[in-house]
């Protein structure tokens, strides 16, 4: 049967966008072929909006300086302190409290001002937006708080934040949370139970003895 897969980014072992060797593009390069238009127009918003320049600059800055010797909480906290944010919103999931309490003891310390919200604030029983009983966790026995990304956003919203953190929001509540926050956001911790909040390791083991994903990769 026929590829009738298009090539994109991924499908690519020489990325030779890193340093513009135009000489060594595949035939396939999406910068090759990209939209001038659609270029300049990206270029224009980094160039003329003073925000998203601004995150642009601070970013690819930090980059430069600390590439592979920071943490991603070092990062956070330095491009907070670069972007001069003065409140910070942090959207948790309950079940990583314990760790969103260690960082928050570090934003005091620092002297950063924050405001946390939970995943389950509201505690609104899931059956309200049509969970049945039998997928709660708890089987159907007695009330099991939603988790409610967009009342965690109105709730950053109503607090005057400007910029939000995510720790380990669950798939799609995460995705949720970013499409109402009105502030710029970030993901700090994703949550993955199974593999210590380290999803990239279920990639970096999928050739391994015991990958669920062996027998895909091997069709």
């Amino acid at each position: 049967m026929a590829d009738t897969q298009i090539h994109t980014c991924s499908d690519c072992a020489v990325l030779s966008c890193k340093a513009k060797d135009e000489a060594h593009y595949p035939a396939f390069c999406l910068t090759a072929k990209q939209n001038q238009a659609r270029l300049e127009e990206a270029l224009k918003i980094y160039q003329e909006d003073p925000e998203q320049g601004n995150i642009a600059r601070v970013s690819a800055g930090i980059e430069g300086e600390f590439y592979g010797r920071l943490t991603r909480v070092e990062e956070t906290i330095e491009f907070i302190r670069r972007m001069g944010y003065q409140k910070i919103g942090i959207a948790s999931c309950v079940g990583l409290m314990p760790e969103t309490r260690i960082f928050t003891k570090i934003l005091k310390a620092l002297g950063i001002e924050y405001y946390t919200v939970g995943c389950k604030l509201g505690a609104v029983d899931k059956t309200v937006i049509g969970i049945p009983n039998e997928k709660k966790l708890n089987g159907g026995c007695g009330h099991e708080s939603m988790c409610n990304p967009i009342l965690q956003a109105k709730e950053l919203e109503a607090q005057g934040t400007d910029f939000n953190i995510v720790i380990g929001l669950c798939v799609g509540h995460d995705t949720l949370f970013l499409r109402h926050s009105h502030a710029p956001t970030t993901v700090m911790i994703v949550k993955d139970r199974v593999l210590a909040h380290n999803p990239v390791a279920a990639l970096y083991t999928a050739n391994g003895m015991y990958s669920r994903f062996k027998d895909i990769l091997q069709r």
